[in-house]
């Protein structure tokens, strides 16, 4: 603990482009990078499967298995693969990235593609009987109705890209994650205890922001009927 405040106290620690804010910037650069791209790819491709219902057990199937990566070694193996191609820092980046997009889109993509799914039936049906076509349908009624659901698969997403986003210091960038390397490679375990700590406050920060874009985003009618579910869903039975 005392090397943990000393890190903290010390003022070389706050400044120069090892210092705290240059690392938390970098770190959330790959990160918000990398969910930029998850989102590109996951979120079309969860309304599809969600509206029309095709390739659900392709996208499960999908989404397990990348679930089940081993985030460092295939990382290592990517950098190899892409170091013939690439003869800048982008060696490292452009790996580092990919892995990273990789670990977040199950996340979304479930989330995405449930939330479409158990849209509301009675709305649903009662848009198509007002004559909605079926793209006025998805908009108007699936994806307000699936919010709730794709904004946790988001949130779940960024705190797994946040918190495996230290991996990237293995192959030299920058970020946290260089704390808790270079302080296991100098044994100076204050320092490593400072980089785990800074990214469980910076993931901490980032749940508070998508619990408040939840808020400001998610119809307040939708907020009450999760609250009824979980409320239904945790009453004990009538005798």
């Amino acid at each position: 603990m005392s090397g943990l405040i000393e890190f903290f106290a010390d003022p070389g620690n706050w400044s120069g482009s090892t210092g705290i804010p240059v690392r938390i910037g970098y770190h959330l650069l790959y990160s918000l990078i990398a969910l930029g791209l998850a989102l590109a790819i996951a979120v079309p491709l969860g309304i599809y499967v969600g509206h029309t219902g095709r390739g659900e057990a392709v996208v499960a199937g999908m989404a397990n298995a990348l679930r089940a990566l081993p985030t460092l070694g295939l990382l290592i193996v990517v950098v190899m693969l892409a170091a013939p191609l690439f003869s800048s820092s982008l060696v490292f980046t452009a790996p580092a990235i990919l892995v990273l997009v990789l670990l977040a889109i199950p996340s979304i993509l479930t989330g995405t593609s449930t939330g479409i799914q158990t849209a509301d039936r009675s709305a649903v049906d009662a848009a198509t009987g007002l004559g909605y076509t079926p793209m006025q349908v998805l908009t108007r009624v699936q994806l307000p109705c699936a919010l709730p659901l794709m904004i946790s698969g988001v949130r779940g997403a960024m705190l797994q890209i946040v918190s495996t986003a230290t991996v990237a210091a293995y192959v030299s960038l920058n970020g946290l994650g260089r704390y808790i390397i270079d302080g296991r490679a100098n044994n100076d375990f204050g320092q490593m205890a400072a980089g785990a700590a800074l990214v469980a406050v910076v993931a901490l920060v980032l749940e508070l922001g998508f619990l408040l874009a939840g808020r400001l985003t998610i119809s307040p009618g939708l907020r009450r009927s999760e609250r009824r579910l979980k409320v239904t869903a945790g009453a004990a039975p009538a005798t």
